[in-house]
């Protein structure tokens, strides 16, 4: 087992008596004041989420486009808007799921989940044998803010000239303070922005915004806010155990495209669905931990 790793802005946690923990091989705070607080300034005003935790993956050839929409269930287009996707094994089943930013035919970056960054790496290089592309893991050299709340593009305004306009837009430049990636999205149904950049810019954002009175989140609220929006997590609602259509991501799933890694399982999985990942509510004050089974008129009909 490897040393757990540090984020660039681990010494401010620190300093802000942070609640740590292990999250995806990182020390991550779960919290700095409660995660109910937290979830209502997210909800409610601002807040600023560490999320360099994540990985980071560069697709970078001549092939880079044709091989992302091979080994991706998406339909993967080069635009200025990021896609979700899913990779998938040859089962169907979801290896992980992960954003997408299509900055050419020839240069692809993908947003993974921290836990599986070696998994992901180890999947693509399976594949990449019969496409002119490289699998880049720049995972170590990025780190990435998110800034979410429905007052973040009035705090954002202040400090940047230019924002992406619409949900999904992103805008990507290069200057004296190394490369920069912004783009309007998050992980907890309020509007946002996540924010890439090298660990001095990542610092210097950080102080600012704290200066300016915005409240840092941590990993604990991400969670119960993206529950609360309906949004997945890797390993509680899917895993390779898991089709895109047992856990609700058949829009991420594009079965006109020519051919993709799963694709064949993908068609059979959709017209033989057995299971199905469906929300309920809670009659009375109890928490529905995970793995807890659910019963009607005392008969087993799934599990949390």
């Amino acid at each position: 087992m490897g040393s757990i790793k540090r984020t660039t802005l681990y010494d401010k946690h620190v300093a802000l008596n942070a609640h740590l923990i292990d999250f995806g091989g990182f020390h991550m705070p779960l919290y700095y004041t409660t995660i109910t607080d937290e979830h209502h300034q997210v909800r409610n005003d601002v807040g600023m989420f560490d999320v360099s935790h994540m990985g980071q993956i560069v697709l970078q050839g001549k092939d880079a486009h044709k091989f992302a929409n091979y080994v991706l269930s998406a339909n993967i287009q080069v635009t200025d808007k990021i896609q979700y996707a899913l990779l998938l094994n040859d089962d169907g089943g979801i290896i992980d799921d992960l954003m997408v930013y299509p900055f050419s035919e020839n240069q692809i970056l993908l947003v993974v989940n921290a836990s599986n960054i070696e998994k992901d790496v180890n999947h693509l290089n399976l594949y990449k044998k019969d496409y002119q592309v490289d699998v880049r893991n720049l995972s170590d050299a990025f780190n990435c803010l998110a800034i979410q709340g429905p007052r973040s593009f009035e705090i954002l305004s202040t400090i940047f000239d230019t924002l992406p306009k619409h949900s999904s837009d992103y805008i990507f430049s290069t200057d004296e303070r190394g490369p920069l990636l912004i783009s309007r999205s998050g992980y907890t149904g309020e509007d946002g922005f996540e924010i890439y950049a090298h660990a001095q810019f990542t610092q210097t954002l950080w102080d600012k915004l704290y200066q300016a009175g915005v409240t840092p989140i941590g990993l604990g609220a991400r969670d119960t806010l993206r529950f609360e929006a309906g949004m997945p997590l890797y390993g509680q609602e899917m895993d390779e155990s898991i089709n895109p259509f047992e856990a609700g991501l058949s829009f991420a799933v594009d079965l006109n495209k020519h051919d993709f890694i799963g694709k064949t399982s993908s068609q059979f999985n959709k017209d033989n669905l057995l299971r199905k990942s469906v929300g309920f509510e809670l009659l009375e004050k109890n928490i529905a931990r995970t793995g807890y089974e659910v019963y009607k008129d005392g008969v087993k009909i799934g599990y949390v």
